[in-house]
This record gives C-alpha cells, sequence and structure tokens, in this order.
C-alpha cells in the first residue's frame, strides 16, 4: 500500500472520523492493521473512487480531549500520517460552533501546506447546509457538507480528493478464494447434516474440516469454482431422551445463533412433507435477521405433488421469501446440487450490492409513486442486507403497501434476488 496516495483523515474527538472511513471504504471494510507505538490511533484501508485507488488513514484520537490544546503536540503526535498525505480531509461537525481546537487544528494544517479538503460533517438535509457556509472562516475554499453516517456528499467530496490521483491499471486478482458463510438451518430430521456430506463429497475439496464451537455444529469448508463455502450445519441438536418438542426449540435456537454468523441461509425443506408451522417460524428469523436466502427442497424424489404444485403451495407459505431462489434437490442422491452454489453466490452478491445515490434519485424520478407520504430523496446506507434512507415529508413508518411497492420496484430495477431488503424513513 506504500506507493498508493494517502487521504488522511483528521479531527477533533467525536466528529465523525471512524464514520467518515468506514463510509469511504463500504462494505469492504479493508482494515490493514494498527500500528503500535506512537501510531497505535492510525488505522489503515485501501479505498477506491472510480479505479483511483488510494490509501486511507484514520487518525482516530490523534487530538488530546483537552482544553490546553497545544497544536505542536497534535503535529508531533500525527506527524507520521501527515508527512505522507497527498491530500487531507479536515473533518469538523456541522452541528456544533467552530471550537478553539477547530481553529488551532486549522492553523496547523495550513502551516503543512497540505491540499486540505474542509468536510462539514452531520450535514443530513439541504436547510442544513446553510450551516456550512459559517466554515469558511477557518481559511480553507474547499468546503463540502456531508453526512458520514447517511452517506450524502460523498461523492463530490471524494471526486475533489481523489482528482489528481491517477486511475490504476487493473489487477489481477489475489488467487485467495473469497469466502462466504453459509448457515443450514432447518427443522430436524429434513436432512441438513445429509446436504452438508453431499456438498463436501460432490466437490472432494474439504479445505479445513473443523469441529464447531459448540458440540452442535461443525463447519466445513467446501471450495467450488475458486469460491470458498464455509457451511455451518446446526442437525446436531437433538439428545437421546429429548421430547419432540424440546428438538423443535432447539433447532430455532440454534438456527437463530448460527444465522447471526452466516453471510447466506440455506433453509432445508423436507419435499415429502411439504412446508410446516415450524419452517415459516425458521424461516422468518432468517429474514429478520437480513440474511440472504436460498430454499432447498430436500427429498424432491420423495415429493408427493409435482414441481408446479410445490412450489406453488411453498410461496404461498412463505410470501415474505418471495425474493429468494428455490432448488429441488436430493441430498441422499447427490442430485441437484452444483445449482445450489451458483444461488448462494447470486444471493451473497446481491446483498453486498450498493447503488450510488445519483442511480437511486434517477430511479425515484421515473417512479409513478402515487401514496400520500411524499419522497424527497434516497440514499443507501448499508449492505447486507441492502438498507436504504428514505427522506420523506411525513414522520413515522412509511406504509406497509408503500414501502411494499418500493421495494419491488427496487428489484425490478436493480436486482436483489435473494436477499431482504430493509426501507428507513426520516422526515426531511
Amino acid at each position: 500500500m506504500r506507493d498508493l496516495p494517502s487521504v488522511v483523515i483528521v479531527g477533533r474527538p467525536n466528529v465523525g472520523k471512524s464514520t467518515l472511513f468506514n463510509a469511504i471504504l463500504g462494505s469492504r471494510r479493508a482494515i490493514v492493521g494498527d500500528e503500535p507505538g506512537i501510531t497505535r490511533d492510525r488505522i489503515h484501508g485501501e479505498a477506491d473512487y472510480h479505479g483511483r485507488r488510494f490509501e486511507l488513514i484514520d487518525t482516530g484520537g490523534i487530538i488530546p480531549n483537552d482544553s490546553e490544546l497545544i497544536p505542536s503536540e497534535i503535529l508531533k503526535q500525527a506527524r507520521v500520517a501527515l508527512d505522507r498525505a497527498a491530500q487531507v480531509i479536515f473533518l469538523i461537525d456541522g452541528r456544533t460552533e467552530i471550537t478553539g481546537a477547530d481553529r488551532d487544528l486549522a492553523a496547523m494544517l495550513r502551516r503543512l501546506g497540505k491540499p486540505v479538503a474542509l468536510a462539514v460533517n452531520k450535514i443530513d438535509s439541504p436547510k442544513r447546509e446553510d450551516l456550512a457556509h459559517e466554515f469558511y472562516s477557518l481559511g480553507f475554499g474547499d468546503v463540502f457538507p456531508i453526512s458520514a453516517e447517511h452517506h450524502l456528499g460523498l461523492d463530490p467530496l471524494l471526486a475533489h480528493v481523489t482528482r489528481d490521483f491517477a486511475a490504476a491499471e487493473p489487477q489481477p486478482e489475489p488467487e485467495r478464494a473469497a469466502q462466504i458463510k453459509v448457515a443450514i438451518i432447518g427443522r430436524p430430521n429434513v436432512g441438513k447434516s445429509t446436504l452438508l456430506n453431499a456438498f463436501a463429497g460432490a466437490e472432494r475439496a474439504i479445505v479445513s474440516p473443523v469441529a464447531g464451537t459448540t458440540r452442535d455444529a461443525v463447519d466445513e469448508t467446501v471450495e467450488h469454482n475458486g469460491v470458498q463455502y464455509v457451511f455451518v450445519d446446526t442437525a446436531g441438536i437433538r439428545r437421546k431422551g429429548k421430547t419432540k418438542m424440546m428438538a423443535e426449540k432447539l433447532s430455532v435456537v440454534m438456527a437463530r445463533r448460527h444465522l447471526r454468523m452466516a453471510n447466506v441461509a440455506l433453509l432445508v425443506l423436507d419435499a415429502s412433507e411439504g412446508v410446516l408451522a415450524l419452517d415459516a417460524t425458521i424461516a422468518g428469523y432468517a429474514h429478520e435477521e437480513g440474511r440472504a436466502i436460498v430454499i432447498v427442497v430436500n427429498k424432491w424424489d420423495a415429493a408427493k405433488s409435482g414441481k408446479r404444485k410445490f412450489q406453488e403451495d411453498l410461496r404461498d407459505s412463505l410470501k415474505f421469501l418471495d425474493y429468494a431462489e428455490v432448488a429441488l434437490v436430493s441430498a441422499k442422491k447427490r442430485a441437484g446440487l452444483r445449482g445450489v452454489f451458483g444461488m448462494i453466490q447470486r444471493a451473497y452478491e446481491s446483498a453486498s450490492k450498493r447503488i450510488t445515490t445519483g442511480e437511486l434519485n434517477r430511479f425515484l424520478e421515473a417512479l409513478n409513486w402515487e401514496y400520500h407520504m411524499k419522497i424527497y430523496y434516497m440514499t443507501q446506507v448499508s449492505v447486507r442486507p441492502p438498507s436504504f434512507l428514505v427522506f420523506t415529508d411525513r414522520a413515522g413508518q412509511m406504509h406497509f403497501s408503500a414501502e411494499r411497492y418500493l421495494i419491488n420496484r427496487l428489484r425490478e430495477r436493480f436486482g436483489f434476488q435473494g436477499t431482504p431488503i430493509v426501507i428507513k424513513t426520516r422526515r426531511r
């Protein structure tokens, strides 16, 4: 990373430096490491803006939280990062008045002679942008109102900061396979263990069979087309002497535990029994946890109805999972398994997808919106699951039917197959 240009974020404590750092890195969260000693508070990451790659440094904590702020002391602590900086982002809290600490830090940065972009944070609506103007008094010509938390205003800031950086030549991907954590969930006796064994046996490339952290789960890492799939099997949850009721309760407890650690959930159903109430309960937990989902109908060779009828009944019983792909398999006969890997990959990629604010607002302009709540603009605030913040003219949650309409149109326009979508509203 040493040969990349450096962008250093500085500012006094609690102005949102770490939030901005994570917002610029996006879903990558490519934190390289904390360096010991004098630089222990600097966190590094590698960022990319339209092909212009750069090293991002968060100098969290370089300024003592002290009324006796001595600029030379700050300079001493931040020297390592600032000396290498190609650009500096000076972050200020836009909701508070300019403090003495801000002014001292501004004076120190001007003396450095580095290019400085002043980012005025926590400006989360057009009305608040007026607050940013008073910060010109700090003596920097390039002032950018932003909201790091809501990813607003980052495009103009990054376009300015990276304008002189060279676009990187496409680099070959490293040999290390990507990794997707997959939780195999479902009620007892639907064939979760058989499915896991079939995945591992079919590929014959178990990278590291590791005993799980509890007696109730076993991890198997299976490599397929250059991607590592780490399967967590929650099948061993029953004990001798336990009642059926206890087994069912445990199946829910274990599913919830493993869902929190997974990227994608494989919901396993038994084709010979159809969709039962407990299947819907476990599916509901995966949906509520925001996990990407693939429905695997096992024992398909023992199904009592045809494919179309079964799928209709399935969709009817699990209406809230209308976005999930369905695989019809027989784990025992190892039939239909290869297609499941592609479904997992697609669900993971959908859950990790990020849409720019510009694209979303062009989408809104073309939307045939006929609901009472008016939408001004929207932005994507996070991934896995894709979560969107919608700025409206009314307080409170969007009506269910309006939210469903918006989610359906987002799926039509941008895909998002296999993942739930979260809509949050805020009155502008």
